[in-house]
């Protein structure tokens, strides 16, 4: 798959940290198949076009105390949409009928200082998606997860028309996929200490030690289908045994809010933000084994 896209950006600020955002979007997506073997030779290249919007409202009085600490809040609550254009190429053709995606959401911050640069963070985010065909959300991870695993025995629903997909994170003590939905929620808890800093009380000249973090976290959330959570229309409580010739459909009482606790290190290597997570998951009131996560993302 190649992608190009235009974009254009417009900001109406209203004070020094409000303002509302406006984006425009064409996307133009080329599929080209592997020519593994003469038929799949012949399959011609095709185009999908996509035209799109964005509107949210950012809110930032945030003030930096450091890499990764600040006090403060943040937030944006935002909406999207996006519609296919059945635009017909010479080698193929775009998308045969209309697609039309809406996408609702906000993300709030908020930073406090308990003592000089001891910070606890904390952040709530929630999105959903709706129209013809959806965006899924896969919960369970972190951001920018450099050895990634993703949990094949949560079933997706295909009724739901995914098109597109992304992650809900942080989800700390899960692998991605621990559940998913075109809706999410998720409520992140850190507490971010700078030691080194923090108990030596001059100028620290290494930038590894000046940075070195220990964090302690809670997460909680859930992604679903349906109206809500505990809807029966929720995939998770719902499991198909396919068993020629039956199909049997059973009906589980999944708890389907699911958390996760432990604590982290963090600081500056070459240039690069490094987390080091060690987290155990909650799922149905048991304590699942520990998972080591190390990304590069900053924040939460």
């Amino acid at each position: 798959i190649h992608t190009h896209e235009i974009r254009h950006i417009v900001s109406w600020p209203f004070n020094e940290v409000a303002s509302i955002r406006g984006t425009a979007n064409i996307r133009q997506d080329r599929f080209v198949t592997l020519a593994t073997d003469f038929q799949r030779l012949q399959v011609p290249t095709s185009f999908n076009y996509w035209a799109g919007a964005k509107v949210e409202y950012v809110f930032d009085n945030v003030l930096p105390l450091g890499l990764n600490l600040m006090r403060g809040a943040r937030y944006k609550i935002f909406a999207e949409y996006y519609r296919s254009l059945p635009i017909q190429q010479v080698e193929g053709m775009g998308i045969p009928e209309t697609i039309n995606m809406y996408i609702l959401g906000a993300d709030f911050r908020h930073y406090t200082k308990i003592h000089r640069d001891f910070i606890w963070a904390n952040r709530f985010a929630a999105s959903t998606s709706l129209g013809s065909h959806k965006l899924i959300y896969y919960m369970g991870g972190v951001d920018q997860w450099l050895l990634p695993d993703f949990n094949d025995r949560t079933r997706v629903d295909q009724s739901q028309n995914y098109i597109f997909q992304t992650l809900a994170t942080p989800m700390r003590g899960f692998t991605q996929n621990a559940r998913n939905g075109n809706s999410f929620a998720v409520i992140n808890s850190e507490l971010r200490m700078p030691i080194f800093r923090y108990l030596v009380n001059q100028p620290i000249r290494s930038d590894f030690i000046n940075n070195f973090q220990i964090i302690g976290f809670g997460d909680i959330g859930t992604a679903w289908t349906g109206l809500h959570p505990y809807s029966e229309d929720n995939t998770l409580n719902t499991e198909i045994i396919d068993s020629n010739p039956f199909v049997i459909t059973l009906k589980n009482l999944r708890e389907p809010i699911i958390g996760g606790y432990g604590f982290g290190l963090r600081s500056r290597i070459w240039g690069y933000f490094i987390r080091a997570d060690w987290a155990w998951g909650v799922e149905d009131t048991v304590i699942q084994p520990r998972v080591f996560y190390l990304s590069l993302s900053l924040d939460f």
